[in-house]
């Protein structure tokens, strides 16, 4: 349950300082953040472990860096959160 309420959390730290990060307004909701930070850990994460078979977690700033990716395709494809 704990870690739940960590990825929460997390998630929402990550995807609150994507947003402030990303130049222009990246209008979302709450649910929306949270999403964006666990999916930028998760991009950064598969990108770190270099495609083998070990799962690596990221750090902080590669989480970041993989929500603004998270974003920027979004934009990119048009799709609205």
């Amino acid at each position: 349950m704990l870690n739940i309420i960590g990825a929460i959390i997390s998630g929402l730290i990550i995807g609150g300082l994507a947003r402030y990060f990303y130049p222009g307004p990246v209008p979302m909701g709450w649910i929306a953040t949270i999403l964006l930070g666990i999916g930028g850990s998760l991009v950064a994460g598969l990108v770190t472990s270099r495609g083998g078979r070990d799962f690596s977690q990221a750090g902080c700033l590669a989480s970041i860096v993989g929500a603004l990716v998270l974003i920027f395709l979004g934009r990119m494809l048009h799709i609205n959160f």
